[in-house]
């Protein structure tokens, strides 16, 4: 596998925050949402997905509001949210502090009134009775043809609108492996061609890493998922991370999908649900926040109707605990894409996960108990190990020895970075 794209500097040690619009606020809207900015921005957050920002289609649509991802115009913004200004405005607030801010992207198909569906009903597939179809069970789209040259040309006319009009900073595509590898190809050589962007791509195929910066960690999510139900195994889970180490993977433990569909983090992991934050955020590769996270949130946000995330007054719970996770990121070179990543063996393998990022001078010390057994004690033993190290959650200092002696409570994750 080779990509022949280069990664945009700003994503080197990054992180990625879903926005749900809908959801975000009371209102609904960009301007609402830009109001939040400040707090994100302090909470270390560094790039912004937005869900799809196009308008919904009217037909087939589902419960009272739709699916953002049955769009009807590719280049036209969704009312509900605000105006063209609003959006520019919010882009413009986010780069002024720093961040930047991707669109999601649904390149398979469209809503089933979309308005190509009037002007150039060949862009569709179409079956014996040249009726639109659609191949994946949804209810409320219909797919495009992939075979159609002038229907691509739209299609990547359409993505570039958004980088030209709103100086968006990249995409991410969604269900991204339905759509053909040498599409995404050419859809980066022309939208990167008039600004360098960040690529996210909704799909576990690694061979669309040679079009994507970083692509979901799926099979990570659902051996997690199944190691909670007792039906894998902490080894099974390791097995995976070790296979995604020669990939760039995005981590997560909620997004719009699995919070909707499948639960809350703690629906799925229960009291391990910040031990999954911690490594999703410290193995190597993206970690990716869904709104809502930070407070914590208990509730499924409903998907087509309106379902407000409940911010309350005060400042959300868990926004220290993912700031300090950020700002680790950010500040040391571990995090960056060629570090070394050794995993420790212990006397509990089978419920700890023990590693040693590596990279020039710095070190971080990661150290995860994935039981409710409290009081684990253990050692490990590596060369690297013997330094000063700050416990980033705690701010104090040790001084390791090679081989060093541990204990973990139940569900307790400790990082130490090398000082």
């Amino acid at each position: 596998m080779e990509n022949n794209f280069s990664r945009v500097s700003w994503a080197r040690r990054t992180n990625i925050y879903e926005v749900n619009i809908r959801q975000y606020t009371p209102e609904g809207t960009f301007a609402a949402f830009t109001n939040h900015l400040s707090r994100l921005k302090d909470m270390s957050v560094e790039i912004l997905w937005l869900m799809p920002v196009t308008p919904i289609s009217i037909e087939k649509r589902l419960g009272s509001l739709g699916s953002y991802y049955a769009c009807s115009s590719y280049t036209t913004l969704n009312p509900e949210f605000g105006t063209p200004n609003d959006f520019k405005y919010l882009v413009d607030a986010a780069h002024a502090l720093g961040m930047k801010l991707i669109i999601d992207w649904v390149a398979n198909h469209t809503g089933c009134d979309h308005e190509w569906t009037k002007k150039n009903p060949d862009f569709y597939i179409l079956d014996a009775e040249n009726n639109f179809t659609e191949r994946n069970g949804w209810q409320d789209v219909i797919d495009l043809d992939y075979t159609n040259k002038k229907m691509r040309i739209q299609m990547i006319k359409a993505m570039q609108f958004w980088i030209n009009k709103f100086d968006i900073d990249g995409f991410r595509a969604d269900m991204a492996h339905l759509v053909p590898l040498d599409f995404w190809k050419e859809a980066r050589t022309k939208c990167d061609a008039i600004k360098p962007m960040f690529w996210l791509a909704e799909c576990d195929d690694e061979k669309y890493l040679e079009a994507f910066d970083t692509s979901y960690a799926w099979e990570w999510m659902h051996v997690s998922e199944n190691m909670m139900k007792r039906q894998a195994s902490l080894h099974d889970m390791k097995q995976v991370l070790h296979k995604y180490l020669s990939q760039t993977k995005s981590y997560f433990t909620s997004n719009h999908d699995e919070n909707s569909w499948n639960g809350t983090e703690y629906e799925k992991y229960g009291n391990a649900a910040k031990t999954f934050a911690v490594l999703s955020c410290t193995w190597p590769g993206i970690p990716l926040l869904y709104s809502g996270q930070e407070l914590p949130n208990y509730k499924r946000l409903k998907f087509f109707d309106k379902d407000c995330i409940e911010w309350g007054a005060d400042k959300p719970m868990l926004h220290e605990f993912y700031k300090t996770l950020m700002q680790c990121r950010r500040s040391n070179i571990v995090f960056d894409t060629n570090a070394t990543c050794v995993v420790l063996n212990t006397s509990a393998d089978d419920r700890l996960f023990i590693y040693l990022l590596i990279k020039e001078n710095s070190r971080v010390l990661v150290l995860l108990n994935f039981s409710d057994t409290y009081r684990i004690k253990f050692s490990v033993s590596h060369p690297e190990l013997e330094n000063g190290f700050k416990n980033i959650f705690s701010g104090l200092h040790y001084h390791f020895s090679s081989t060093e002696n541990f204990e973990l409570q139940a569900w307790e994750c400790i990082i130490y970075e090398g000082i």
